[in-house]
């Protein structure tokens, strides 16, 4: 599960240029899974996770908020909808301050993704914890984020926009991009690998093929989403998915 968490929530999509900054006396933010986030973490959640430990959190609070923006940046105009002018107008600091802690804007996305990466791994860790049924795994994940998804605090996953970009990537950028694809595709791999082991999942195709069809579906029903302004079909989409997967052969 990838565990996104809500940042700048006064940067709206479809607001000119990307952004709305009204009053930065009253927004707050949220870090990705850093050592001063994981309470606001945990509430969002529920998740109790033990520490951030790894999870680059040797990172100054000042680079940690320049990520959270960042992130919400990209998810509402991608890579190139945002400029670290952007960046300094939303935390409230100068362009050299940002260029101090990420001298380019490759540099900046590539560490964003590759935290991205590590919040991931943690929170799919942390769901193998909560439960071992395969389905039960399959059925939290799709609603980590259909919530996410209707409360906007992550409305689309930050790899799979990019992803729809990787032609006019950073090489640097791309890389981490893919190294998500693939760590999260031999997840589900794993897991349904061992429903079907278990009889707890009927397959038409291999595990490796449905881990594939699995999160394209996922990621194109975060689309069908986003297009209708209609959070509901993410979940409705989801869950035929994961019926079809329960459905006896």
């Amino acid at each position: 599960m990838i565990l996104a968490i809500r940042a700048y929530p006064n940067i709206r999509l479809g607001a000119p240029q990307g952004i709305e900054n009204k009053n930065k006396s009253d927004r707050w933010l949220s870090t990705i899974m850093s050592a001063q986030s994981l309470a606001a973490l945990q509430r969002l959640t529920g998740y109790q996770l033990e520490g951030s430990h790894g999870l680059m959190s040797n990172l100054s609070a000042t680079a940690d908020d320049i990520l959270a923006c960042a992130r919400s940046l990209i998810i509402a105009g991608g890579y190139n909808g945002f400029s670290y002018a952007d960046i300094a107008d939303v935390v409230g600091i100068r362009k050299p301050s940002i260029h101090h802690h990420f001298p380019t804007k490759a540099d900046l996305v590539r560490t964003l993704v590759s935290r991205y990466r590590e919040e991931a791994a943690a929170g799919l860790a942390h769901l193998e914890r909560q439960t071992s049924d395969p389905l039960e795994q399959l059925r939290s994940y799709t609603g980590y984020w259909a919530a996410c998804i209707r409360d906007a605090s992550a409305p689309f996953c930050v790899c799979a926009l990019l992803a729809s970009e990787l032609p006019v990537l950073p090489a640097e950028v791309a890389l981490e991009v893919r190294a998500h694809f693939r760590a999260l595709s031999a997840w589900l791999t794993s897991v349904l690998e061992r429903g079907q082991r278990e009889g707890r999942l009927a397959l038409t195709d291999t595990p490796r093929i449905e881990a594939e069809a699995f999160m394209a579906t996922v990621h194109g029903a975060m689309l069908s989403a986003r297009a209708y302004d209609d959070p509901e079909i993410f979940g409705a989409v989801t869950a035929r998915l994961i019926d079809r997967l329960c459905s006896q052969p």
